[in-house]
């Protein structure tokens, strides 16, 4: 079985992510949990692109809704419960793509793009320029939300392992979870609405109710990753529901390769290691990154998943399953 499909390959990388904590690097370890939730909110948005066809330029707002909502739902400097917020964070997102997969799913094409562009636009000005998030300037939370249930303390997420391992848990469920989804026969008819929706409509299949399920069910998974990362940073800003934020994620998703979780969640974890290298010897690395992800996408149209089956193509010979 092909990597990074291959059971071996997937226990080997939970192995490393549940063992780095006792490298004892602490701001490795954050770092590590930041590429996490981006590699879960690239995966929710290849739910979209790689399988569904619909590349959207406004996932970014489902992602920052969740972080507004945990910062908002928390009182003063009081934790919030965990039980509480979570959810909330989650079926608000789901409930915004789902209202905004009403309108957006009737477009196509470049229309599409532009739509859901606006719309997570109108979001963004929605806490960029009113009081409700703390404007331009942002809103910190205070406490992070209290994991006590039944009078037990199951997680402390004020301590750092506790929310690492959080983390991991969610990024596990979330792949396991969109893994499912498109084994089912749910997951084969979005396949052929990519393939050819006409074909599908004219089959009797709803195709516009698949893909507003499929929509939703991308905007509740953002929506996680939106409230862990408030959770692991403390700190909200507008800008997490910009246009330049849904952009980021998905060339996520082009540089790891669509149609393809494990090659979303690879993107995700290639395109914040090249931000930090960068970063680190030139302040022009943007123009750096942009030169690198267009040489991968020239050269590599398959993306980094399409590597390993490149190597044993040269190696053992056959052709490429590209």
């Amino acid at each position: 079985m092909n990597f990074p499909y291959s059971l071996w390959s997937k226990l080997i990388l939970l192995a490393a992510l549940l063992a780095f904590p006792a490298l004892d690097m602490p701001f490795y370890a954050e770092l590590v949990a930041k590429t996490l939730l981006f590699g879960l909110f690239a995966m929710s948005l290849g739910l979209l692109v790689g399988y569904t066809g619909l590349a959207s330029l406004g996932h970014a707002a489902y992602f920052g809704i969740a972080t507004y909502v945990v910062a908002l739902m928390t009182p003063g400097y009081e934790a919030a419960s965990f039980w509480l917020t979570f959810p909330a964070a989650v079926l608000i997102s789901a409930a915004s793509a789902l209202v905004v997969g009403l309108f957006v799913l009737r477009t196509k094409g470049i229309y599409f793009i532009m739509v859901t562009l606006a719309f997570a636009q109108m979001a963004f000005y929605l806490f960029h320029d009113t009081a409700l998030g703390g404007g331009s300037d942002g809103i910190y939370l205070n406490a992070r939300p209290d994991a006590t249930l039944f009078g037990s303390k199951l997680i402390d997420l004020d301590k750092p392992l506790h929310l690492y391992y959080l983390i991991v848990l969610v990024l596990v469920l979330g792949y396991l979870f969109l893994q499912r989804i498109l084994q089912s026969p749910f997951g084969r008819v979005l396949a052929g609405i990519k393939s050819n929706e006409h074909r599908m409509r004219s089959m009797g299949y709803p195709t516009f109710r698949y893909k507003l399920a499929a929509f939703t069910i991308a905007g509740g998974i953002a929506g996680a990753a939106g409230y862990l990362y408030a959770v692991l940073f403390g700190f909200i800003t507008p800008e997490l529901l910009s246009w330049h934020h849904s952009a980021d994620v998905l060339l996520m998703v082009i540089l790891g390769g669509m149609g393809s979780l494990g090659g979303a969640f690879a993107g995700a974890v290639a395109f914040i290691a090249m931000q930090e290298i960068f970063s680190s010897f030139t302040k022009h690395w943007q123009l750096v990154m942009g030169v690198v992800i267009v040489v991968v996408v020239l050269f590599l149209p398959g993306g980094l998943v399409a590597i390993p089956r490149r190597a044993r193509a040269a190696f053992f010979g056959g052709a490429s399953d590209e």
